[in-house]
């Protein structure tokens, strides 16, 4: 119950088509269970008088009967359509309020949530809620209608038979809601190892390349068959409890028919019934059956659809680790200064992996973090766009703690090129854009220009307009840097982190790009994750971090001169040590 009155707002915005469906849909089981009785009262009147005074009836009660149907037939119609519609929208708005979800949930979360998991609550989960959506409401009201209103006939043909009936359809009532609690299991079950399934599909399919190079087909197979076999299992299940529920249910309904027969002969035998009375109770009696049937089948559907909700309901209800402050304000006019002040920093319960950092970087200043693997390198640079929050400390732009600012405004004044450059399946025109959506084609040429990029891009068959493929596979992974540094450029940002944007490369193509990144920071705050110590000569200071925190902090020639860490690294790079 909490899960459907969780569910019943999302029909708000479709109040009217709604109210209208089940209208439609009132109207088709009244017309249904008309023409029984329309039958019964002929029989008793018209089809007791003259073959002449019958003929002169049969066009009126034809045109008559042809009306209904007509009737019957558009709101067939609009059910099936606009019915239809109403939940194809419902899922639409939902998998955009999914959607927009996962945009607000920081890199924690991305940390430890599987992207096959998320793609299959947005795509199949939604699906089935849509399915329920339409056809809950529509299916409970119509059965509901025919069933109330079939008893009411029913009780003026017979109330002693028709009791009878209701004592079967009470057990079968019973039975019905006690398999349905197993089946709900199954189906959350089934929900869980689709959603491995997806994710086991994407991981290798993400990562071909690795599979082909180092001939992994058959190991992958091999998990791909783990996580299949395992569905299979889950459905086994699923379909021995469903198994069992159609089973009993379909035992029930024969028990109604037998039932009827029985008593029906009984009460002849009698004379308290007619055998005119007992075929129109028999055609009642399918109507009877039939909303009970409807009921039955749509358990199934009802329980998927349940099943994804509380997924979909597990995701909306979580609340993300990094929000905007009620009274967070928009940052402007950054100049560049940062300060970190005693930040620590730890993801979740693990190990701390920042200890009371302190450091201070003057606007327009270059500084570049060199250290081991797993020294917080990375993560420290990941605090100063808010893609991770501090445990411990504050960090400033500009004298302003960077939680009391919106999160939006904050990251437009700070520009990323990384080691593992994503590029969008779409143009080399689009991708240099994600800069600055609103660009106009004067600023994205210029951008690629800045970028040593443009002479390539004319190179091209369709220039702007080529196609990159996923994730850029169409282009080498110096020309990908290039499109990322353009996109830096024509976003315009003054504070710039590198993260080890050229260690990936090849000599000569680290040397051109160095040259773009050098062009790029000129006139920028600018932090530099560094692997290769030849690309950070020129930094205005170099901070050494390992796992016990910032350990030296200076120039290239002072560090040198000391003789510690920096110096260390400098030399095994060198090939002296």
């Amino acid at each position: 119950m909490d899960l459907i009155k969780k569910f019943i707002p999302y029909y708000k915005p479709y109040i009217g088509v709604f109210l209208f469906d089940l209208l439609c849909a009132s109207i088709l089981s009244i017309i249904d269970l008309t023409f029984p009785q329309f039958l019964r009262y002929l029989r008793a009147t018209l089809f007791l008088q003259e073959p002449s005074v019958i003929m002169s009836k049969l066009g009126i009660i034809a045109a008559l009967l042809l009306v209904l149907y007509i009737i019957r037939s558009a709101c067939r119609w609009y059910v099936t359509n606009q019915g239809h519609m109403m939940g194809a929208r419902m899922e639409s708005g939902m998998r955009r309020e999914l959607f927009d979800k996962f945009e607000s949930f920081s890199f924690s979360y991305y940390d430890t949530h599987n992207t096959g998991e998320m793609m299959s609550k947005l795509v199949s989960d939604l699906f089935d809620i849509s399915e329920l959506a339409h056809h809950g409401p529509e299916n409970i009201f119509i059965s509901v209608v025919k069933i109330i209103g079939s008893f009411i006939l029913l009780m003026m043909i017979n109330v002693p038979m028709t009791l009878c009936l209701v004592t079967v359809v009470v057990c079968m009532a019973i039975f019905s809601i006690t398999k349905n609690k197993k089946m709900r299991a199954t189906f959350r079950d089934n929900r869980k190892k689709i959603a491995i399934i997806n994710s086991s599909l994407q991981d290798t399919l993400g990562g071909i390349r690795v599979v082909k190079s180092f001939t992994g087909e058959d190991i992958e197979k091999e998990k791909f068959d783990v996580s299949n076999e395992g569905f299979l299992s889950s459905k086994q299940e699923n379909y021995r409890q469903f198994g069992i529920f159609h089973a009993g249910n379909n035992f029930f309904e024969g028990l109604m028919y037998i039932t009827v027969l029985v008593a029906g002969g009984f009460f002849i035998a009698k004379g308290q019934m007619t055998g005119e009375d007992l075929a129109i109770y028999a055609l009642y009696i399918n109507i009877f059956i039939n909303p009970v049937n409807v009921l039955v089948e749509f358990t199934e559907q009802l329980q998927k659809g349940l099943a994804g909700f509380e997924r979909f309901i597990e995701v909306i209800e979580t609340e993300p680790a990094i929000v905007d402050k009620a009274d967070a304000k928009e940052l402007s006019n950054v100049k560049g200064v940062i300060d970190y002040e005693d930040v620590s920093f730890s993801y979740g319960d693990e190990e701390t992996v920042l200890d009371h950092v302190n450091l201070h970087v003057d606007a327009g200043k270059s500084v570049a973090i060199v250290g081991p693997s797993g020294g917080g390198k990375t993560t420290l640079c990941s605090l100063l766009p808010r893609f991770y929050d501090v445990t411990g400390g504050r960090v400033k732009i500009d004298g302003t703690d960077i939680r009391d600012v919106t999160q939006k405004s904050l990251r437009s004044y700070i520009g990323t090129v990384q080691q593992d450059v994503y590029l969008f399946n779409g143009t080399v025109k689009e991708n240099i854009a994600y800069g600055k959506l609103d660009a106009t084609m004067e600023e994205i040429v210029e951008a690629a220009r800045n970028a040593d990029l443009l002479e390539f891009i004319e190179s091209l068959p369709n220039g702007f307009e080529t196609q990159v493929g996923e994730r850029g596979a169409r282009l080498s992974g110096g020309q990908k840097q290039r499109i990322a540094i353009a996109r830096v450029f024509l976003k315009n940002p003054p504070i710039l982190i590198l993260d080890e944007a050229t260690s990936a490369l090849d000599n000569e193509s680290e040397r051109y790009i160095q040259e773009s990144l050098d062009k790029l920071a000129i006139g920028r705050t600018t932090i530099t994750i560094a692997h290769r110590l030849s690309t950070i000569l020129g930094a205005d200071e170099i901070i050494v971090l390992n796992e016990d925190g910032i350990k030296e902090r200076g120039t290239h020639k002072e560090l040198i001169a000391k003789g510690g860490l920096y110096e260390k690294y400098y030399r095994m790079q060198l090939g002296r040590v």
